[in-house]
């Protein structure tokens, strides 16, 4: 695995930096495969992040995006992930509206909608039941629990390895979420973490040894690159073995 950490100075240079480092892989991603697959993550830290990609110039024509969760409420939520996205970046560029990939939240029953979102995945990336395709980056918060995604501390989501998209949990209220091997098969994992109340979860994250399924981010361990982007007030002195 190829993992690399970085802790900035403050949040305007955490959204800096990973703005670079997207830009870079959407160049070499057009420039080898014709296309660019990025999937977000909700949360108010990389909101500074898509405004900052709603003002560059990109073949957006080529960019498909999707999400790595979402709340189970509707578009138009103000708790929606796709809401946030739309209004900082989405609704700002002219992406084709084929190319934006929500996951749908309007079905009766959750798993539904997770094999529906699943089946759309499937269909776009050409790959078969079982088989986990690589989005080329896939960008991930985390909470001050070391959640990850919807992937959170003790949930049913933590033990599906053999889907793409599974049902998480949060104190009773469903979400979609990626699963932790769907993950781990994306080219680049990009960590954007910020604020001082998520040292002591950082801390078990990064140590040698601790629990997986009290700790999710742990999990995430994938085949391409990892990186963690962390700013100072969340990254400072930790123990940090790349």
């Amino acid at each position: 695995m190829n993992k690399k950490v970085e802790v900035l100075p403050d949040h305007k240079a955490l959204t800096a930096r990973s703005l670079l480092l997207i830009l870079s892989k959407v160049e070499t991603a057009i420039q080898q495969q014709g296309r660019f697959t990025i999937a977000l993550s909700g949360g108010s830290t990389p909101k500074p992040l898509y405004e900052a990609i709603a003002t560059q110039k990109l073949p957006w024509e080529k960019i498909h995006v999707f999400w790595g969760d979402e709340r189970y409420v509707t578009p138009d939520h103000p708790d929606s992930n796709q809401l946030m996205a739309c209004r900082a970046w989405l609704d700002h560029v002219d992406i084709p509206w084929a190319n934006i990939h929500p996951m749908p939240t309007s079905d009766t029953d959750p798993a539904d909608a997770a094999a529906k979102y699943e089946q759309h995945l499937q269909e776009f990336f050409h790959s078969s039941p079982g088989e986990f395709p690589s989005i080329d980056v896939i960008l991930l918060g985390m909470g001050d629990d070391a959640h990850t995604a919807s992937l959170f501390p003790h949930t049913e989501a933590l033990k599906v390895s053999d889907r793409l998209i599974t049902v998480g949990n949060k104190d009773g209220n469903p979400r979609l979420t990626f699963t932790y091997p769907f993950i781990n098969a994306a080219s680049c994992v990009m960590f954007v973490v910020a604020g001082a109340n998520k040292r002591p979860a950082l801390d078990q994250v990064f140590a040698p040894v601790a629990d997986e399924f009290t700790y999710p981010s742990r999990l995430i361990q994938p085949q391409g690159e990892l990186w963690w982007l962390v700013d100072a007030a969340a990254g400072s002195d930790l123990q940090i073995q790349n």
